[in-house]
Formats: structure tokens, sequence, C-alpha cells
């Protein structure tokens, strides 16, 4: 049963983020800008702090009010305990029916998490859902500790929530709580038709409907680009991703060794840092090519593009990581066939849905540096095969991936599953 609170202006959409903004994250920032223009009224409850000291250019855009919730268990214990114990006093028995759902999850090995998770809810509902906010739904966006936060919110507030499910999110997460997950959900979506697969497996007989949802790009961003069908030496190649096992950079460096060694001429640009840095800054060195790979650390959205103009290839070579994360789409192989830079990738999760190999793009096994290395030369060098690539990915992006359409069919979804919403159209400034 829903608990009773203030209502004094129009229904709000209340988003549950992990952190916003972030560099990584353009496509949620875009969701969010595009949803405004479509007429909802957002409010958004990051769990973190942003990690950058700068942002995409759409987020300045953004009009919706932003809550951070307290972050840390520790440090943070009295802001997040306070508000639980007087949800706990004034609404008893909801508290104790919440509190026994979360139970299983306390007794786990990630008992801190779910704790956390917990409390971090009641605070939510507590100090912002049940005082002047108008929240009439919750979204939560990576199905794990977002949708836990939003789940738990959903049980004490009686707020009906989604989620949106990602990659790792769904491939790290056991398969009995992401059950548990969707069952209570009002509807699932997923930004891949292989997500959504995977999860109609897990869901069962759930009766929850799940939606594949992609996140598609700002097509009007990328017009007017010039195409290169006959780049010459040396050769530049383009990599934007972040330093983790799944993006399978010591993969791409094998093969760029082989080039090398074969004396092919290029030039290798690494956009991303992440936590494997060092490793694979060690790796390039101690591969010899320190001289033709350069890194350039995190840059903005812009950056990337005017990265993506002066290149002739881009190259990610994905795989699975040991504890299961992988790729859904990466968003720069859809702006990379946008910009018109013919693209590499592997065979993994998704991949196959953007890059149809030989089609709109190339696709080979991952973890193979002597595959990966034919198909690069393969790519710069053959004009015919760069002309098809490059004419028929930047079509196939337009008709298949462009985020207004996506983000009104999720808008549509929103207004579909939850009547309280409702959407007052505004033209954009």
């Amino acid at each position: 049963m829903m608990i009773e609170k203030v209502s004094k202006s129009r229904p709000v959409l209340g988003y549950i983020l992990k952190g916003y903004p972030r560099i990584s994250e353009t496509f949620i920032s875009n969701e969010i800008l595009l949803l405004e223009r479509m007429g909802f009224k957002l409010r958004l409850f990051p769990m973190r702090l942003p990690r950058e000291n700068f942002s995409h250019g759409s987020v300045k855009e953004i009009k919706a009010q932003v809550d951070y919730l307290p972050t840390e268990l520790f440090f943070d214990y009295s802001r997040l305990i306070t508000p639980n114990i007087f949800l706990a006093v004034k609404h008893t028995s909801v508290y104790l029916k919440t509190l026994k759902y979360a139970a299983d999850g306390i007794h786990t090995k990630r008992g801190l998490a779910t704790l956390k998770h917990l409390l971090q809810a009641g605070y939510l509902t507590n100090n912002l859902l049940l005082k002047d906010s108008n929240v009439v739904h919750l979204h939560g966006h990576f199905a794990h500790s977002p949708t836990s936060v939003t789940l738990f919110a959903s049980l004490l507030s009686g707020i009906p929530f989604s989620f949106t499910a990602h990659a790792k999110d769904i491939y790290t997460t056991a398969k009995d709580k992401l059950k548990r997950k969707i069952d209570r959900a009002r509807f699932v979506t997923t930004c891949t038709a292989h997500n959504e697969e995977y999860l109609k497996t897990v869901a069962g007989n759930s009766s929850t409907p799940i939606f594949c949802i992609y996140h598609g790009i700002d097509i009007d961003l990328f017009k007017h680009q010039q195409f290169n069908f006959s780049p010459g030496n040396p050769y530049r190649i383009l990599t934007v991703a972040r330093m983790t096992e799944k993006k399978g950079l010591p993969t791409l460096y094998r093969a760029l060794k082989i080039l090398h060694d074969n004396g092919f001429e290029f030039r290798h640009t690494l956009i991303g840092d992440g936590d494997d840095r060092e490793k694979i800054l060690y790796l390039i060195s101690s591969l010899g090519l320190s001289n033709s790979c350069e890194w350039v650390g995190t840059r903005t959205h812009e950056e990337v593009l005017q990265h993506f103009r002066e290149s002739d290839l881009f190259v990610l070579a994905c795989e699975i990581a040991r504890s299961g994360d992988r790729d859904g789409i990466p968003n720069v192989l859809v702006e990379s066939l946008a910009m018109g830079v013919p693209a590499l990738s592997t065979e993994v999760s998704a991949i196959p849905e953007i890059l149809l190999n030989d089609k709109t793009g190339i696709t080979v096994p991952p973890s193979r540096p002597d595959t990966m290395s034919d198909a690069i030369i393969r790519m710069l060098t053959d004009h015919d095969l760069r002309q098809r690539l490059i004419t028929n990915g930047r079509q196939y992006v337009e008709e298949e991936f462009d985020n207004k359409i996506w983000v009104k069919k999720l808008g549509e979804l929103f207004l579909s599953q939850n009547s309280l919403l409702q959407i007052h159209p505004t033209k954009p400034t």
C-alpha cells in the first residue's frame, strides 16, 4: 500500500543513478534530456558524486533537480540511520516487511552492500519521497546497486518502479537476485536484443514485460562528415575504452605488435582510463610500441569526436572477463559508424547487432591478436571494403540507432505502464 504523501504539482519521474554525471555514460544524460524535451518532469537521485571534474555539454541543458544520496555506509552512517529510524517508527509494518525482504541479501557475503542500499532507500523515502516530492514512478539505471535502492524505495514508499539493465550489471548478478528484481518491477528495459533474450530466460514465467530499448546516439551531431575511403601512411587507429579486462586491450596491443614487427606504419591512440592503467601502459612499453601508440586519458565527448575525425579505423577488442562482465553495444561503435570511421571489434555479446559482419563493420573472435591484425590491415587497405562499410554503417545507424526514436519509445512505456505520469511538451530552447 502506498504511503500517503504531499502532492503540490505535476507528477515526477524519479531516476536512481549510480553516479551523475559520468563521462562514460553519455547515453544516460542524453536520455534524461530527451525525456525532458518530451515533456516529462524528472528528479535525479544519484548514489555517488561525479568522478570527473568536467561533463558533457548535454548535462548543462538538463533541468531536473539533483539530490545526492549519502554514499558511504560508515562515513555517512548518522545521515543514513536517522531517517531510517524515523521511517521505521512512523511506518513500522511497511519498514519491517521491507527489512524482511532485504534480509536474504544482508546475510550473504555482500551483506554490507545490501544494508547500505536499504539505508539509502530509507533516506530517499523519508527525506525526499514522503515530503514535498511528487514522484509517482521510480526508475533505476543498472540492474545491480541502483535497482536495489530503487526496489527498496518502492517497497518503502509504495511507488512503482522499473529499471534499465545494461551489461556488467546483468551478467555479474546472480540469476535469482535478478529474477526477484524483475518480478517486482512494473517493466524492464535493456539496451540490446541479446540482453533481452537473456533476461527473458532469467525471468522465466514472470509477468513483468521486458523490452529492448537501444541507447542510440544524437544523429544530428554526426551530420556533414567527410568520409575517408583511401587513407595513407601512417594509418591512424583509434580506441575509446575503459582500461578494464572486458575491453581486451592486451589482445589489441599484441595485434598492433604484429603489425609493427611486419613494418606496417600506424599511429594508435587510446582514450580512456581505468583500474588496469598501469598494467596497460607497461604492456605498451614492454612490446616496444611506445613510439607508435599514445594514451591520452579521459576526454570530453567533443574531444572524442575530434579524434574520430582524424582517424582511419576504430578498434575494440572486447572479451568476456573472468567475472562474467562483458559489453553490450559500446556506444563508441555506434558513433564510429556515424562518423564514417570503419569499426572492428569482436563477436562478444551484442556487438554483432551493430557490426553486421562485412556489411556495417567487421567482427573477429575475441582474444585472437593474429586474426585482429589481419582484419586491421584489410580494413585499412581494401578500398572497396572501406567504401561498403562506411556507406552501409552510416545508413544503418541513421535508420536503427537514432536516440530520439528510442527515447520516445521509452517515454511511451513510462506513460503506458503508469497512468499517473503526464507529459507537458515544450519547444526546445
